[in-house]
């Protein structure tokens, strides 16, 4: 058995909130007195109801509750949760109304603000006095293009204090990638950032924003925020787009009507976050605020620990679930610090020198970023002890056992890294770290607490020895309360439990360690998820075959240097031949109208695509063929022949 890369030491143990959670559970829930980490996971799932109730005391959940039933009903796909109880989530993130720092916001080109807990509550009891003013109420929509800024986070939570339904995508989206999200779920405000910045480079998609509020007509409000300095900046910017109000001149007006909070049952819906369009436009993923709101607590306090006062950063954007992971620390008492930009500009050292500059105590990157950083031979602990840093986060794609490796020699050595994994599905994690465990190469530390994690093979059988699909047997808060658009449950029901009744399957391959902590190896879905970026298939298939040349194309993600890379595979009108020019027209056009994360790494031209019996490309075919593996179900291949055509591919080869 290997040695351990990091292990607490007895006093950051006993000073942790995971044990002081134990403690307060075993005293007033009958959890297990004095038990490890694997015997306390077991009380907290097959004991769930006392283990929920105890955290929403234990984090001293502001609401009419939690009420004498916890849960409803034995079924993961539909029990409901606290039914007799009442919060509002904004409620619980401004808890703390004092002149102490609740925002530090840092942009690429060095511009510093900050915010106070007096200050940001100000501002949200301005934009929500503003909202109430024109009607806006509990179940409508108020949709944002927004960078990483205190404005997106003044925004939802003047909208959640209402009761109204956050969607926030990121200004480097274009038109119909905006359009295929909003247009769904139809929202009664727009909030849109008329610039921002990236690599050095100045962006205005202000002049897209006329063009998406044309496609919204529900939209009957307009908010622009303003990514520039000073009046010319504000000023040409409402030249681009009519009958617009400036974000400023709302929040700098004192209300006409005091803060308040609709205190709303447990599951009504908070946000809306989207699946990746892997067969479509891309799925609306509507989270609870009760769930949302307990599992936050959960992850931040617990396995996270965080504690009053800490700075917590996490480099995200606006359009990332964790974007709203981070803001909710707000209800653990911290300090957000948000960073807007490139991570490597102006070098690769850009992030890190946030950490003592901020006193950051919990760091959260992208594995991608970590595996970057490591090869541009990036050594910041040479530079700095990182004294306030007590937690390194990766999340987003596996982190490889050589990304643990490089963190301890080059960055820290006492530290906890912990790679967490769960997605956009449920706005958490299933798998993540633990303060009180050490930590191993390659390996995420412990199953969430709460969360019946365990790995099935394909006849749904769980494994122990071997990889498989991981799934969650039991219920938890925070799963999806529905799809938008669903009445019937169908589609909801469909993306996680089609796979084995009754059982939500993730789509992550996954096995056990030895020592009880997990390894993920990938998605076992078509879903994309390059750097840790969750990327639909037919979001690029729409604007590749927007080229007239183009008839047909099929994506996946190829297993490359410890990441994922995108690449596409054309089959083109007969007689062309893909050049270099035709693959910078597929670039272009994947940049303009979908993101620039969605631009293919490769591209190669072949003759034919495989698809099912009943018309369906396939991309788990090619996958299975281009990664070497066996591909299972060749009976349900109308042509399979044309699997040949991607066999030892050379450009598949650096």
């Amino acid at each position: 058995m290997s040695e351990p890369l990091w292990k607490p030491d007895e006093a950051r143990v006993a000073a942790s909130r995971m044990r002081a959670f134990e403690r307060f559970a075993a005293e007033h829930h009958g959890a297990p007195g004095d038990a490890n980490a694997q015997t306390f996971h077991r009380w907290s799932v097959e004991c769930s109801d006392d283990f929920w109730r105890a955290i929403w005391q234990f984090g001293e959940v502001i609401g009419d509750g939690p009420g004498s039933t916890v849960r409803k009903g034995d079924d993961i796909r539909a029990c409901r949760w606290f039914p007799e109880a009442r919060l509002n989530f904004a409620e619980n993130l401004l808890r703390r109304s004092d002149d102490a720092t609740a925002i530090i916001a840092i942009d690429e080109a060095g511009r510093r603000r900050e915010l106070r807990f007096d200050a940001l509550r100000a501002q949200v009891a301005s934009l929500a006095a503003w909202l109430r003013a024109r009607g806006i109420v509990a179940g409508d929509r108020v949709a944002a293009v927004v960078s990483n800024s205190p404005e997106a986070v003044v925004g939802m939570l003047a909208a959640t204090s209402i009761g109204a339904t956050w969607s926030s995508c990121s200004p480097d989206f274009g038109v119909e990638g905006i359009v295929d999200r909003f247009g769904q779920i139809e929202p009664r405000v727009l909030i849109a950032v008329d610039r921002y910045g990236y690599g050095g480079k100045v962006f205005a998609p202000i002049e897209r924003i006329g063009e998406v509020r044309a496609a919204l007509p529900s939209v009957e409000q307009l908010i622009l925020i303003s990514g520039g300095e000073g009046a010319a900046a504000q000023t040409k910017a409402a030249a681009d787009v009519d009958d617009a109000t400036w974000f400023h001149d709302i929040v700098t007006k004192p209300p006409d009507t005091p803060l308040t909070f609709e205190r709303l049952p447990f599951e009504h819906p908070l946000a809306v976050l989207y699946s990746s369009g892997t067969t479509g436009k891309p799925k609306c993923i509507v989270h609870g605020a009760g769930g949302t709101l307990l599992q936050h607590l959960k992850e931040h306090q617990l396995h996270s620990d965080i504690r009053h006062g800490d700075h917590v950063f996490y480099f995200t954007t606006g359009g990332w679930m964790m974007w709203n992971w981070l803001v909710s620390a707000l209800a653990s008492e911290a300090t957000l610090v948000l960073y807007d930009g490139s991570p490597f500009h102006p070098g690769p050292e850009r992030l890190f020198e946030l950490i003592d500059r901020e006193r950051i105590a919990v760091f959260g990157v992208s594995a991608k970023f970590i595996d970057a950083v490591a090869k541009q031979g990036l050594r910041p602990g040479e530079r700095s002890g990182f004294t306030s840093l007590r937690a390194i986060l990766s999340t987003g794609s596996p982190l490889v056992p050589e990304a643990f490796d490089y963190v301890y020699d080059a960055v820290k050595r006492d530290v906890q890294l912990a790679s967490i994994s769960g997605g956009t599905d449920i706005l958490s994690c299933f798998v993540l770290g633990h303060p009180a465990l050490p930590v191993y190469r390659g390996e995420i530390q412990a199953p969430g607490l709460g969360m019946a994690v365990d790995v099935f093979d394909d006849d749904g059988t769980p494994t122990t020895d071997s990889e498989g699909e991981l799934v969650c047997t039991r219920p938890f808060p925070s799963r999806p309360v529905m799809f938008w658009n669903d009445e019937d449950g169908s589609r909801y029901r469909a993306a996680y439990f089609d796979r084995f009744p009754g059982v939500w399957c993730h789509g992550d391959w996954m096995r056990r360690s030895e020592r009880g902590g997990f390894v993920i190896s990938g998605r076992s879905d078509a879903v994309l998820n390059p750097g840790g970026v969750r990327i639909g298939t037919a979001e690029i298939y729409r604007q590749v075959e927007r080229l007239d040349w183009v008839v047909e194309s099929i994506a996946i993600g190829q297993a490359f240097e410890g990441d994922v890379r995108v690449v596409l595979f054309v089959k083109l009108r007969e007689g062309e031949v893909l050049d270099d020019d035709g693959r910078a027209a597929i670039r272009r056009v994947v940049r303009e109208h979908a993101s620039p994360r969605h631009v293919p790494t490769r591209i190669a031209q072949v003759a034919d695509i495989p698809r099912t019996r009943s018309g369906k490309i396939t991309e788990l075919a090619v996958s299975d063929v281009v990664h070497g593996r066996p591909v299972k179900n060749v009976g349900a291949l109308a042509n399979p022949e044309a699997l040949s055509h991607f066999e030892s591919r050379e450009e598949l080869r650096d």
